[in-house]
């Protein structure tokens, strides 16, 4: 019976032994299995981050050449590089009160400076001719909103096609009177509408070679005027009822 006993007892402690052995060695696979998948993890981690840090640089050297195209579409017409600055501050306030997403908001403000990348394409004798067009070079220089759209129509960054949309349709009138497919209201795209006034409102408080900046009281005038007529009555109403906010984006980015 003792022998018996001692011999369970020893059965015992050799299952024991064995499943302590066997419990440290699992503790020991999985710590090693920790370690070999934290290193995978930090080497994921800085993958991942490098792949961010890329998509970020991409998406900056976009909005850099974007700003740039448009900057050159301004100064083939003797433009300063503020006037694409302000009418992008100008579009990005407008959609925000509009009510844009801040997603959109921001795009806009990214893509207003392309809206006339078409004037690229017009002769220099026509597009700074010191005085007012013709019937046949206005013609010309309309042109440039079709230009402008069929140089960018064909990307598939959501970017370069809203600023497609706005080179096509920021000259467009709200009543239907527009270039240069005679869009009425909201057939207008939002992104047109709102890149039509703050182009316009930089425009006309801005010398050019064919004509001296308005003051003022003669552009609200005309604003208001061209309430439903030119320009969405909305934007209007946001204009002025915010219009402390676009003068002092005006104020602080004057041409030199």
């Amino acid at each position: 019976m003792q022998t018996h006993e001692n011999k369970l007892i020893a059965e015992i402690k050799a299952l024991k032994e064995e499943f302590i052995n066997t419990t440290d060695k699992l503790i020991k696979d999985v710590k090693r299995q920790d370690k070999i998948m934290a290193r995978s993890d930090k080497r994921q981690k800085q993958e991942y981050d490098e792949l961010m840090a890329l998509k970020i640089e991409i998406e900056e050297t976009q909005k850099e050449v974007v700003f740039t195209m448009g900057a050159i579409g301004e100064s083939r017409s003797k433009e300063t590089g503020n006037h694409v600055k302000r009418v992008a501050q100008y579009s990005y306030l407008l959609a925000k009160h509009y009510g844009l997403s801040d997603k959109e908001c921001k795009m806009l403000e990214q893509a207003s400076p392309m809206h006339d990348i078409g004037k690229i394409a017009i002769p220099d004798a026509i597009l700074n001719k010191p005085g007012r067009f013709n019937d046949e070079e206005r013609a010309i220089v309309e042109t440039h909103a079709q230009l402008g759209y069929d140089i960018l129509q064909y990307s598939k960054r959501e970017l370069i096609k809203m600023a497609a949309i706005v080179a096509y349709e920021h000259h467009e009138k709200y009543n239907g009177t527009g270039y240069p497919n005679k869009l009425k209201g909201e057939d207008i795209h939002i992104y047109g509408r709102i890149t039509a006034l703050a182009d316009v409102f930089d425009a006309l408080g801005s010398s050019r070679v064919y004509k001296s900046a308005w003051d003022d009281e003669r552009i609200f005038k005309m604003f208001k005027e061209e309430r439903g007529e030119h320009f969405d009555p909305v934007l209007i109403d946001i204009f002025f009822d915010h219009l402390d906010e676009f003068l002092h984006i005006r104020d602080s980015m004057k041409d030199i």
